[in-house]
């Protein structure tokens, strides 16, 4: 074979394997959205797509750029470094070997995949003169997040790999959620106690936080971020956090030991979360795992959450002439929640408006609560058409199923007050085939004197439960085919609600009585198709109730 030969079977071989690599490439890409279009597929409204992030295929490597892996070396410019030569390129993969990376806050860029390999750890800087105060989309001031990026399009966190954001060195610890040892352990590493002994803060100004930015707006009309700079422990930030993003992955990272919420993308569009892992501890304050917030189209599954406040939470802040809800169109899939205050929740802030919302095929295990709708007077807004199937639950703390509209709001006065554009309303909700063993209420459902509330739908489901199921301020509820078993109290407990359909329901032998009706807005419960013979007095009537306010069928 003459050199030329050679020179030719070597150029023959380069371009297939260049051409291999990038047909794998591609392969890996249609496959990943295959299977997202199989998420999106069948759903209980109008079906939506998702356009996932496409990027070249070129690799920048951050030990490139100068990083050094060893966990005491700041890395924030070598990070940023390579994310900005990777964007200028035209895209493609920043990559995070194997090592102990220490860093500032990293700002992401369009067409960039941020590839976190697996033995590489990124621990943010406990140091947090590190994190700079910056205006985001809306006009205010934030403090730069570990992970941040805003109007963005074509992006990715990718790989499975850890990032944890140091958050033990932000949050507050309330005495109540620890044992003694590590509270001590807490109070005796530094910062300050507050009076009442009960809570923990890094510092004092992280203490006096409120006092500092009431004083601030009674002196200023205008805040600057020279004034901020000193209130940087005031000014948690949120651990990866994504505004005004169009075409978003996150794919197979852990994040752990937030600040405050783990993942909290707002007003984002086309985005898939799948097999994520947030792991903060049980007592991390404001440690919610996903807080979903005013965003269109997004799916996430396959994801495992222990959260130190909400799990998996969906959020609608009120935006200017919005003609439609700000969150809509999200599927939920496969997902496991252990410790969290909810596995799956709305709320508290709604007033945006949500719709379109599918939950199905998750388990929680261990949550304070299973699904949980909240807001309040003042936050809320419209709640619909959220369907619910196949919820797997073992040991809920306290309800299965909660609807708070009185969410942080205590002894208030229960009297109607005028409906407003910030009431919430919670309506046409569809839950079906939940399974629960395990909880201290079966339910809890309280709506306003002024707006109950409406068209909740619950089928085929069972739930153990130490009390039954209560409502307060509900109507045209419907619960068809269900088996509710208390260990103690009546199977419902019914106040101010109406127009009730219980149909087939099954129940505990030795309940004292079927249901507890009370109110003088209680009228039109219908129970059919239920066997209540066993029972002396299947319905007790409290109060000024009318005594036909309830119709056995």
């Amino acid at each position: 074979m003459n050199i030329s030969s050679i020179r030719f079977s070597i150029v023959k071989i380069l371009i297939l394997l260049f051409l291999g690599g990038t047909f794998s490439f591609l392969n890996a890409q249609d496959k990943l959205q295959e299977e997202v279009n199989s998420y999106l597929k069948d759903l209980p409204f109008k079906s939506f797509s998702i356009q996932l992030p496409h990027f070249q295929n070129k690799s920048f490597n951050i030990k490139e750029y100068g990083a050094v892996g060893d966990g005491h070396t700041m890395n924030t410019v070598a990070f940023q470094k390579t994310i900005n030569a990777c964007s200028k390129a035209g895209g493609g993969k920043v990559i995070v070997p194997p090592g102990l990376w220490l860093t500032g806050p990293i700002e992401l860029k369009s067409n960039v995949n941020f590839h976190v390999e697996r033995g590489a750890l990124i621990l943010f800087s406990p140091d947090h003169k590190d994190y700079p105060i910056i205006k985001t989309p809306s006009g205010g001031f934030v403090l730069a997040s570990p992970i941040y990026g805003f109007d963005l399009e074509n992006i990715a966190i990718t790989g499975s790999g850890l990032i944890d954001g140091n958050g033990t060195t932000w949050r507050p610890l309330k005495k109540d959620k620890v044992n003694e040892s590590l509270w001590k352990k807490f109070v005796n590493s530094g910062g300050v106690v507050n009076d009442a002994g009960n809570i923990w803060y890094p510092s004092e100004v992280a203490m006096n936080a409120d006092k500092y930015f009431v004083q601030f707006r009674k002196e200023k009309k205008k805040i600057t971020i020279e004034d901020l700079l000193p209130l940087r422990d005031a000014m948690r930030p949120k651990m990866v956090s994504l505004m005004h993003c169009k075409k978003v992955l996150i794919d197979g990272v852990t994040l752990e030991n937030s600040p405050s919420f783990a993942f909290n993308p707002n007003f984002c569009e086309d985005m898939v979360i799948r097999n994520v892992k947030v792991n903060n501890e049980y007592w991390a304050q404001n440690g919610d795992a996903m807080d979903i917030g005013s965003s269109k189209n997004v799916l996430l599954y396959k994801c495992t959450i222990t959260a130190g406040d909400d799990g998996i939470c969906m959020k609608a802040n009120v935006v200017k002439g919005a003609a439609e809800a700000v969150l809509q169109n999200v599927v939920i899939a496969d997902c496991v929640v252990y410790h969290a205050h909810g596995g799956f929740v709305t709320g508290s802030n709604t007033n945006g408006g949500m719709h379109n919302i599918y939950v199905h095929n998750c388990d929680f295990v261990g949550t304070d609560v299973g699904l949980r709708f909240k807001s309040s007077r003042g936050r809320g807004g419209l709640v619909d058409n959220i369907f619910i199937k196949n919820i797997f639950m073992k040991d809920i703390v306290n309800q299965t199923i909660l609807f708070n509209t009185y969410y942080e709001i205590k002894n208030a006065e229960v009297k109607a007050f005028p409906v407003t554009d910030r009431t919430p309303i919670f309506k046409n909700i569809f839950i079906d085939s939940i399974f629960c063993d395990g909880a201290r209420e079966a339910a809890s459902v309280v709506g306003l004197p002024e707006m109950p509330i409406q068209n909740i739908q619950i089928t085929n489901s069972y739930i153990r439960a130490d009390r039954g199921f209560e409502t307060d301020y509900a109507k045209g509820m419907t619960l068809d085919n269900v088996e509710i078993v208390p260990k103690e109290g009546p199977i419902f407990n019914v106040n101010q609600s109406a127009d009730f359909v219980l149909n087939k329901i099954k129940y505990a032998e030795g309940a004292p009585y079927f249901m507890k009706v009370s109110g003088q807005e209680t009228k039109s419960i219908v129970i059919k198709n239920t066997d209540l013979s066993n029972l002396k007095t299947p319905v007790n009537y409290f109060g000024e109730v009318d005594k036909g306010s309830v119709i056995i069928k």
